[in-house]
């Protein structure tokens, strides 16, 4: 498969602060990678780092085989990018913006132009500066939106959208991701990363401490059995994990087909049970009480 984003051993360094730690990232095209943690573990650093903003102190990242810090006019040719703090031409309306950002990129903007025009409800021949900050972030991305680039990157995108804009976005990515480009964006939003990404790489203190596969994790149960008495040397299938038995109350996680699991659970005396799937929540609050912090 064609690795579209490649990092190895990606660090970066502000005298004695570490503000990223040999971070190894791949990304693919069709595929959408969300990079969760709190303020300050790394994730809008990371970003400026691929985009040639900041030189690392030491390892490297390409994009589509360009070095992001020495070829990096050429490496941003294939991206889309949208900050985390706008900084927009004031005196120019939106389409004025959007218009000159295109012929910057050399690319004519589409039909698809209307069709985001309606999907954000914005009206784009407003000028910017009597625009407020949520009214901004949809004409940028817009402007991101457009060129269906290999790779768009976007810091905290959903930041001062609402729920309905947001839940719009999301589905543009998703749609991004179904044309065969490559969609990195960071957040600390746990919701929205759960709905939409492949994969999921979980950051703290400037390191990569867990990659979770988001198609696995939707496979895995949560389940909670209250038996109407206990039963010792209880045999769990193979498709069991992280068997609890507190006497009449069983938790555990289960993946796999569920008739198997209701059949096993047949032979047991059960007076109820409780099934859920396994959120990423409880896999990002493990990764960061194991290294000492929360957010």
């Amino acid at each position: 498969m064609v690795m579209l984003l490649r990092t190895e051993q990606l660090t970066k360094h502000y005298g004695a602060i570490t503000a990223l730690d040999h971070l190894d990232l791949e990304v693919v095209p069709g595929e959408i990678v969300g990079i969760l943690g709190p303020n300050g573990s790394g994730k809008s650093t990371a970003l400026r780092l691929l985009l040639g903003f900041l030189r690392p102190t030491s390892g490297r990242a390409s994009i589509n085989g360009h070095d992001c810090w020495s070829d990096s006019v050429n490496a941003r040719r294939f991206v889309s990018y949208l900050p985390g703090e706008l900084r927009l031409y004031e005196n120019m309306t939106g389409v004025q913006l959007i218009d000159f950002l295109s012929r910057l990129r050399n690319y004519k903007p589409t039909d698809r132009l209307q069709k985001l025009q309606r999907l954000f409800d914005i009206d784009i021949e407003r000028p910017l500066a009597q625009m407020s900050s949520g009214m901004k972030r949809k004409i940028t991305l817009m402007q991101i939106l457009l060129p269906e680039t290999p790779l768009v990157i976007l810091d905290e995108p959903t930041n001062t959208l609402d729920p309905n804009m947001r839940d719009h976005l999301l589905g543009q990515l998703v749609e991004s991701a179904q044309r065969g480009q490559a969609v990195l964006f960071s957040s600390h939003v746990l919701t929205e990363v759960e709905h939409v990404c492949d994969r999921v790489a979980i950051l703290q203190q400037g390191r990569l401490v867990h990659w979770q596969n988001m198609r696995e994790l939707r496979e895995v149960r949560r389940v909670r059995v209250t038996l109407s008495q206990p039963v010792a040397n209880l045999a769990a299938p193979e498709n069991v994990a992280a068997l609890e038995n507190h006497g009449s109350d069983l938790h555990f996680q289960h993946r796999g087909p569920l008739p198997e699991l209701l059949q096993w659970l047949a032979q047991l005396p059960v007076a109820d049970l409780k099934m859920e799937p396994m959120g990423l929540s409880e896999i990002y609050q493990k990764y960061h009480r194991l290294n000492g912090t929360s957010s």
